[in-house]
């Protein structure tokens, strides 16, 4: 009885063996490639780098005798006291040292094409001085980015921050920019702390900020006495470079009263790039509820044990480790060479015997004679 060949049990067999040699083939090559945005992130992680080398030797020179080795084992030099004059609450070490990676531009980088940033777009800028790291983690991404932020600072810190009355975030700034290494500095700042307005400090400590800013250069400071002041004088201070609605983002890092609201309010905005549709359920006159009701996207950068999670960066490093390392930097990917050689073979392998067997079915109807049975 005439079977063509793709009816025939061994062909069959043949062929499955084939595709399956094939599939294994293709699936088993697979291989490192760089991730998105591969060259803006190493740029971005050497030149935070460059920032807290700047800064380290600013503070300490060559000889960093003072360096809290138990409190800050990478030897940053930006882990500051627990406890000082301008300190505005608690804050969590590891945290503070998540951010001090220069791997966490990279991971700054990442949200900003989440967000779609790209050359030349605006974005406004919340920073306290609870994260220096993180701060110059979203300077860094900026300028190598070519966006262009307009920061408002507040200037006390929670524990273990930029707590040093005479080291500020600020002075921090001052520094980079007369150093011709960073090239956006805040445009205002405010006290911070409860209201924004210094709660929680003594005059004392209100004082030293006052003296912080006086030598920073930066021209304004935001002094108001309710969180609702505090909140419109920023709004306004943004609007003076851009309309809100010009801005691609908002930028939010650390736990500002006036940028997020309420320490229970900050809880529900979801960490990294969230679009103002994710944010309904909050109700506040934040700035960054304030931008959110524009249709602004948000950029938070706060729960830092669960972005460390999200984007595969160490939580609390020691060593930090080395800039490029990581799915931020490398990605697996199948080889396509690989996959498309493979796939044209299984094709051409089915095809080859689908033309066979059709050929074998013409050739049989065409030599089939019926009175041979008679």
């Amino acid at each position: 009885m005439f079977r063509p060949a793709i009816q025939k049990t061994r062909v069959l067999v043949i062929l499955a063996i084939v595709n399956l040699l094939l599939f294994l083939w293709a699936s088993n090559s697979t291989g490192k490639i760089e991730a998105s945005g591969h060259e803006h992130k190493i740029q971005a992680a050497n030149l935070m780098k460059s920032a807290m080398n700047v800064l380290k030797e600013t503070r300490y020179g060559q000889n960093p005798v003072f360096l809290d080795a138990i409190n800050d084992p990478n030897e940053t030099g930006l882990v500051g006291p627990k406890f000082s004059h301008i300190s505005t609450g608690e804050g969590d070490l590891d945290s503070k040292l998540s951010t001090l990676n220069p791997n966490f531009a990279a991971l700054i980088v990442e949200i900003f094409l989440e967000a779609d940033l790209s050359k030349g777009d605006k974005v406004a800028v919340s920073f306290t001085g609870s994260m220096p790291g993180a701060n110059l983690a979203v300077v860094s991404a900026c300028q190598v980015m070519g966006i262009t932020p307009y920061i408002v600072s507040s200037v006390g810190s929670s524990h273990w921050g930029a707590t040093d009355p005479d080291f500020t975030w600020i002075d921090m700034e001052k520094i980079l920019s007369s150093k011709d290494l960073l090239t956006h500095q805040s445009i205002a700042v405010s006290y911070g702390g409860k209201s924004d307005a210094g709660g929680g400090m003594s005059p004392f400590g209100r004082e030293q900020i006052d003296s912080a800013f006086e030598r920073s250069g930066v021209p304004k400071f935001i002094e108001a006495e309710r969180l609702s002041e505090s909140v419109q004088t920023r709004l306004d201070i943004y609007k003076e470079s851009a309309q809100l609605n010009e801005y691609s983002v908002y930028i939010n890092v650390g736990g500002g009263a006036a940028s997020i609201g309420t320490l229970d309010q900050a809880r529900e905005i979801p960490p990294g790039f969230s679009l103002p549709s994710d944010l309904k359920s909050i109700k506040d006159r934040s700035v960054l509820m304030q931008f959110a009701s524009l249709g602004i996207p948000i950029v938070h950068i706060l729960n830092i044990r669960e972005l460390c999670e999200k984007y595969g960066v160490k939580f609390a490093p020691v060593p930090f480790p080395p800039i490029g390392r990581g799915k931020l930097f490398e990605v697996y990917a199948y080889n396509i060479t690989v996959t498309l050689i493979a796939l044209c073979i299984a094709l051409s392998s089915l095809v080859g015997v689908a033309i066979h067997s059709h050929n074998q079915i013409a050739h049989q109807r065409d030599s089939y004679e019926p009175e041979s049975i008679l």
